[in-house]
């Protein structure tokens, strides 16, 4: 069983990797299909170098693999760690739609109690 504190690290590298711009891109790219650096770098105004340092934080927080082929290493996204960072995010999102429906019921009782002021 994975312990909390390895799941807290490996939210942690998650959300720092989400937390760049390109890396989001880079993995919008690889939710049509696996893609090489090349292709990966393409819409990209950055060095392959660049584009690496990025496809290699992917890797490390587990968001990404590789081909292991010597010549052709394609990049394809991993779900798991996605998965992760979702299911910790569905938490707040519950807490938050508890909170909007709390506020939607205050707010019709609120123009309830207006209303009948008016009409006294």
């Amino acid at each position: 069983m994975v312990k909390l504190e390895e799941k807290e690290e490996q939210l942690n590298s998650t959300f720092q990797a989400l937390a760049d711009p390109t890396r989001r891109k880079i993995l919008m790219q690889l939710v049509s299909g696996e893609a090489t650096v090349l292709e990966l770098a393409e819409p990209f105004e950055m060095s392959l170098p660049g584009i690496s340092k990025h496809i290699k934080v992917l890797e490390k927080a587990g968001l990404i693999e590789r081909g292991k082929s010597a010549q052709y290493r394609p990049c394809r996204i991993k779900v798991e760690a996605l998965e992760e960072a979702n299911i910790w995010l569905q938490q707040y999102k519950k807490l938050w739609e508890d909170r909007l429906d709390r506020l939607d019921e205050y707010l019709k009782e609120l123009q309830k109690s207006q209303r009948n002021q008016k009409n006294v």
